[in-house]
């Protein structure tokens, strides 16, 4: 697949998410939990965070996608994760998954890999998580941070996506979407976006929501550079980072077509 999105379909497929409001089951860490519910109300979402065990099967069956964030691992988190992951499965659901801090540790990692191979639409990640769960040796980031561009990783991305059949997002500096034959490079953003917790963890609940109108190339596409454009349009209107979250949220409750084409380019 060589075809190039265009902002053109990016800003269409922000226009039915809008109209459908998709309801998008999360299974995220505390951290984000709250940011990522706004930024999904922001969009035209609804959000829901839903991690008891005895109730993901259930919740994914009304939903129409899932988000599945490693961030605060938990044995019972884990479970629920499963059952609601394969519930999505038998379901025809799509979901994304956010291996954040995958190399960290190897109850971490060996998690990924394990949700990995249960054949998310969307893995989201920065380089360091992608390079480790795509098997580089070594790969681990500081923490959840990452220690590698984006850059290095677009080739254990596609090595990624096509083990895993799935696509695979690389944000960085500059973002990269592979489907394991192709690579679409994302350029928008700000450089104060990894300097504000949950953002990059909001961004993959925005992914799902976008899975719910879109097949999962486009999806991922869209959703970053929606999100980095309204990313771009919050950090003009802040002096640090600190209101930055609230600020992009605004900007994607008023994102256009003109604001997401001045702020978001496209490229292979």
């Amino acid at each position: 697949m060589t075809d190039l999105p265009s902002i053109d379909a990016v800003f269409s497929a922000l226009e039915d998410l809008r109209a459908r409001r998709p309801l998008v089951h999360n299974i995220t860490n505390y951290v984000a939990m709250s940011v990522s519910a706004n930024v999904l109300l922001a969009l035209g979402a609804s959000p829901a965070m839903v991690h008891a065990a005895e109730e993901v099967e259930d919740f994914v069956a009304i939903s129409d996608a899932l988000a599945v964030n490693i961030g605060t691992l938990s044995p019972p988190w884990v479970a629920a994760m499963r059952a609601a992951v394969m519930r999505a499965r038998a379901l025809g659901k799509p979901w994304v998954l956010d291996p954040v801090g995958c190399g960290a540790t190897a109850y971490r990692t060996q998690i990924a890999a394990e949700l990995a191979a249960l054949a998310p639409a969307v893995i989201r990640g920065n380089a360091s998580e992608i390079l480790s769960l795509s098997g580089q040796v070594g790969a681990a980031g500081k923490g959840v941070d990452s220690s590698a561009r984006a850059e290095d990783a677009t080739a254990a991305a596609a090595l990624l996506a096509q083990r895993a059949g799935c696509v695979v997002a690389v944000t960085g500096a500059t973002d990269y979407v592979s489907d394991g034959a192709s690579c679409v490079g994302v350029h928008a953003g700000h450089a104060l976006m990894p300097l504000s917790t949950a953002l990059g963890c909001s961004l993959s609940a925005v992914t799902a929501a976008f899975t719910a109108v879109r097949p999962p190339r486009l999806a991922a596409v869209a959703a970053l550079a929606v999100f980095g454009a309204a990313g771009a349009v919050a950090a003009q209107r802040c002096q640090g980072p600190g209101h930055l979250p609230a600020e992009i949220c605004d900007a994607l409750y008023r994102m256009d077509h003109a604001t997401l084409a001045r702020h978001a380019r496209l490229s292979a």
